[in-house]
């Protein structure tokens, strides 16, 4: 019986298409019968997961286990059986994943125009603290009148 102790990445590489979960030594450990045994980078050290399926891609995957001399290997395809694996490895990836929002035509115009109105706040705003700047109250009041 395999579960996970802890699962910390070293580090993340976001990619267009995949993360990328680099690991190392004191990050990944497991517990088999009831001992830990810590990961070690000798097969496998790297998770890749799909941005916009988020599933797992190197299902192949072979990670190396060692407690004292004793190594033992496990492949992706037996860990993400483990349900605390992906609640973890999903935990940690959920920032990353791509989510496709489909708009209707409507909503895209509706949100062009909101973006538009918001843009042209920003530049009057600006406009105002120019005017401010430049000691010019005849187009500060002017412009204030707009807001």
């Amino acid at each position: 019986m395999v579960t996970v102790k802890m699962l910390k990445p070293y580090y993340i590489k976001a990619e267009e298409n995949h993360v990328r979960i680099v690991l190392a030594y004191q990050y990944f450990s497991v517990l088999i019968n009831n001992k830990v045994y810590q990961f070690i980078p000798v097969e496998a050290k790297e998770i890749r997961i799909n941005r916009k399926s988020q599933k797992v891609v190197n299902i192949d995957a072979k990670f190396a286990f060692q407690k004292g001399k004793d190594v033992i290997y496990v492949t992706m395809a037996e860990l993400i059986s483990i349900p605390d694996f992906l609640y973890q490895l999903n935990s940690i990836v959920e920032s990353y994943y791509q989510f496709d929002v489909v708009l209707s035509k409507d909503d895209k115009n509706n949100e062009l125009s909101v973006l538009i109105d918001q843009l042209e706040n920003q530049n009057l705003r600006r406009l105002i603290d120019k005017a401010l700047d430049d000691k010019d109250k005849e187009t500060f009041y002017l412009l204030t009148e707009f807001l």
